[in-house]
């Protein structure tokens, strides 16, 4: 059954929560950038009430004052995430104990092509990816800004 869903994005699997977001931003996660994409991302302990991997993705209004821009910019973000998601997840699986918060912040004043936007971000997931395999369990929750 986990085979047919694998490449939605539920509501599950979107940071919704307050405590958490805060969470994620304390200044504890680690985070690294490939532009125009930075990710912030943050091991806690087991939540049932959340997946195993959550995302929270932002675009400032700063960056863009039209909304519609703005929205493009996410949809990108969660489709090129949707899509390879994967390379978090099988790494999470030995994880058990833990939840992954994640977050996508958009850093760039441009528009970028969908194509450009996903090997961006597929890059930043297998760069995440490695962390935990060097890092398991309290090495990313102890972890500093990189």
């Amino acid at each position: 059954m986990e085979h047919i869903h694998q490449f939605s994005l539920t509501k599950k699997e979107r940071l919704c929560s307050k405590r958490l977001i805060d969470c994620l931003f304390d200044g504890k996660g680690k985070s690294f950038s490939n532009f125009p994409i930075r990710v912030v991302f943050k091991s806690v302990p087991r939540d049932t009430s959340i997946a195993q991997v959550s995302v929270l993705i932002s675009v400032s209004k700063r960056r863009f004052k039209h909304a519609v821009n703005r929205n493009r910019v996410k949809r990108q973000i969660r489709e090129a995430y949707r899509k390879n998601k994967h390379t978090l997840t099988e790494v999470m699986q030995c994880h058990t104990e833990e939840n992954l918060l994640v977050g996508f912040l958009w850093l760039s004043d441009q528009l970028h092509k969908s194509n450009e936007v996903e090997n961006k971000l597929h890059h930043l997931l297998l760069r995440i990816s490695e962390q935990i395999r060097k890092n398991p369990t309290k090495g990313i929750e102890n972890g500093n800004a990189v």
